[in-house]
């Protein structure tokens, strides 16, 4: 089970740290929270009990710094910390100003970050070898992953869920806390799966799971239907009133999505249609061409 280690300094933004802890503790996550003292005192004003000692993280667990508010000194061991974890093979990350911890500790230097649109240039600033990134929600680069702040802690915990447990999981996770789901990272291949999920529709939320998991397979309508234990007709309707689109455009739209994907690393056009489950290159091309593609 992956632990997540969230490191609080003092003036700790609740809805940074309170975010991301929902999600990984909805997706079952094993959850740490660790400071310099017993008691940090956010920046909201309500104070968080935290323990003093560090876990040991494995490399295939997390350490994440939630932004703060103010200026504040950073002690060595949450720099050491966050730099041995990283080195081991971890993966660290931050939510607002807790992008300044790990530039602190060195691991912005050469790779791509965000945060805070109020913070973007002070960020730069502070870390010239840097590439800080703006309007975006989060960046990934090399087990380093920084978001904008605030709500985008969200958009980051379900990024990680999404990429260790599949993009279906996170949606499942993002319906249980009611949220919608936005995806502007750098694998655009799962957008679709979480942009048609701000709905609370059950029947078609169960639906669309079937289809997150098998989009590359044949899904007539009646088998999507009888999984949902409603006729063909409701089911569509349904569908289309929570998503704006009938079944088979979502699965299009995945497969597209997907397709989208495999070019944009290098393969033909020919070969992503098969990889996508289009019986053959032709419609690859109408659908690309209908949303602008060449």
């Amino acid at each position: 089970m992956t632990l997540v280690v969230f490191a609080l300094v003092d003036g700790v933004h609740l809805l940074d740290l309170a975010g991301p802890a929902q999600v990984f503790d909805t997706a079952g996550y094993r959850l740490a929270y660790v400071a310099d003292r017993p008691q940090v005192m956010s920046a909201q004003g309500l104070p968080v009990v935290a323990g003093q000692v560090w876990p040991s993280p494995s490399p295939g667990d997390l350490v994440l710094v939630p932004g703060w508010r103010g200026e504040r000194a950073l002690s060595e061991e949450l720099l050491a910390r966050l730099r041995r974890h990283h080195d081991s093979g971890g993966v660290v990350a931050s939510v607002c100003s807790g992008a300044r911890a790990l530039g602190a500790a060195g691991l912005l230097d050469g790779r791509r970050c965000t945060t805070h649109h109020e913070l973007q240039d002070d960020l730069a600033r502070r870390f010239r070898r840097a590439t800080v990134v703006k309007d975006v929600l989060f960046t990934v680069d090399d087990r380093v992953m920084t978001s904008a702040g605030i709500a985008s802690g969200v958009d980051l915990a379900l990024h990680v869920v999404a990429t260790r447990e599949g993009p279906a999981r996170a949606a499942q996770v993002a319906r249980e806390m009611v949220v919608y789901a936005r995806r502007n990272g750098t694998e655009p291949q799962a957008s679709a799966m979480l942009r048609h999920r701000d709905h609370l529709d059950d029947t078609v939320h169960q639906v669309q799971d079937l289809i997150d998991a098998r989009f590359t397979e044949p899904l007539p309508l009646t088998r999507l239907a009888l999984a949902a234990g409603v006729s063909e007709r409701t089911l569509t309707r349904l569908f289309t009133r929570a998503t704006g689109l009938t079944p088979l455009r979502y699965q299009q739209s995945l497969r597209l999505e997907h397709a989208e994907h495999l070019i944009g690393h290098g393969t033909t056009v020919e070969a992503a249609a098969r990889e996508a489950g289009f019986d053959d290159a032709r419609m690859l091309r109408r659908l690309r061409a209908r949303s602008g593609r060449p």
